[in-house]
């Protein structure tokens, strides 16, 4: 077997960590965009501490709080705007997976010119970003940790990554501290969201000895210590360990990708803005009693760590998990009916083609269509 692996983050990991946030932006700027959103790191004082911790340093900053959850195309291009006309060196992002989406997206569109969709669509490639200091506050994408950033398109519904190695942030600070203000709906979401991306990372066709290594040790975690975290445990080494195995998941999909689950979701969220840790969870269970066949050994693996025995009972304990965090649902509970099927189906092949082709088994439209239709 050969393989390589190349992944140039720093990850900073600890408790207490964010204080040191101005010391480190100043070895990458003098002028910072913070990129949040307009509640939780304010809510929690996270905003107010990261501002004081860059004036004691002497780094000025602009506030950018616009980021929700599904960043578009447009947030990313007019955040961009106001970079480069307040002269930002610097973008730090406070925040979920998707305000860090959103800041690798500005920091990407500060040095680039155009529409951010033909970079996506890799008409046009990109050579630079400003460089990127992450402070994720939810364990669930692992964003902090990859060179993608997710985002919809408004106009067209399409919802795809941007990949380039140039917007993996140039250091992350990972503090499981900021991790346990989340509300437990949250937190079921986004742990959900993580736990599929060393899934869906162990059973892709780019999967290798280094990804595997950290997908399972994500997996083992998350099974083990996120239900009691969302019971409201405040074990301190159990959340280090689910805020690491995200982090660890967003460095396995870097690599091996994600494979049909997340395929199939992003049409359904780019169509009907639905939480994406929910839509995964209408899916994944689905998804995996249809395809548990083409890859036995593996998803035997998998339900073994979440409780299950066999690849055939993979998807029970699946939804065995899911009960456990209050997030077994349907995609009909998410607002998607029978009418979208035939356009989600058409969209998944636009947007997620390297999805399907990662996953084990072979899925063609009437497969698709059919596991949209039972997710229901």
């Amino acid at each position: 077997m050969g393989f390589r692996y190349h992944l140039p983050v720093d990850l900073l990991f600890g408790r207490g960590k964010v204080s040191e946030i101005g010391t480190i932006a100043s070895r990458y700027g003098s002028k910072a965009l913070i990129v949040t959103g307009k509640g939780s790191t304010k809510r929690s004082g996270l905003l107010d501490r990261v501002q004081f911790y860059l004036e004691e340093a002497g780094i000025r900053y602009l506030l950018y709080d616009k980021a929700v959850p599904n960043p578009t195309t447009v947030l990313a291009e007019d955040g961009a705007k106001v970079a480069a006309y307040a002269g930002c060196d610097l973008v730090i992002a406070l925040g979920g997976g998707s305000v860090i989406d959103c800041a690798k997206s500005i920091a990407f569109m500060t040095c680039n010119t155009g529409s951010i969709s033909d970079y996506i669509f890799n008409r046009k490639q990109g050579t630079d970003a400003l460089p990127l200091i992450a402070v994720p506050t939810t364990c669930g994408t692992g964003s902090e940790a990859n060179g993608f950033a997710v985002l919809t398109d408004p106009e067209t519904g399409d919802k795809k990554s941007l990949r380039r190695d140039c917007i993996i942030p140039a250091l992350s600070i990972i503090d499981p501290e900021l991790m346990q203000t989340m509300p437990p709906g949250v937190l079921a979401s986004v742990g959900f969201d993580a736990l599929c991306h060393s899934m869906e990372g162990f059973l892709s066709a780019q999967a290798q000895p280094f990804t595997d290594a950290l997908a399972l040790q994500a997996i083992r975690a998350i099974a083990a210590h996120l239900p009691a975290l969302y019971q409201g445990s405040e074990d301190a080494d159990a959340w280090d360990a689910v805020t690491w195995a995200s982090t660890a998941g967003g460095m396995v999909i870097h690599t091996a990708g994600v494979a049909l689950p997340h395929g199939m979701e992003h049409p359904a969220s780019g169509l009907k803005n639905i939480i994406h840790g929910k839509g995964l969870a209408a899916l994944t269970p689905v998804i995996t009693d249809v395809s548990c066949q083409a890859a036995p050994e593996r998803y035997a693996v998998i339900s073994q760590l979440l409780g299950g025995r066999t690849a055939t009972d993979c998807g029970d304990a699946i939804r065995a998990f899911l009960s456990k965090i209050g997030l077994l649902t349907t995609l009909s509970e998410q607002g998607i009916t029978e009418e979208d099927i035939p356009w989600m189906t058409e969209n998944c092949f636009q947007v997620s083609s390297a999805s399907i082709a990662n996953h084990p088994l072979k899925a063609d439209r009437e497969i698709i269509s059919g596991i949209y239709t039972k997710a229901l």
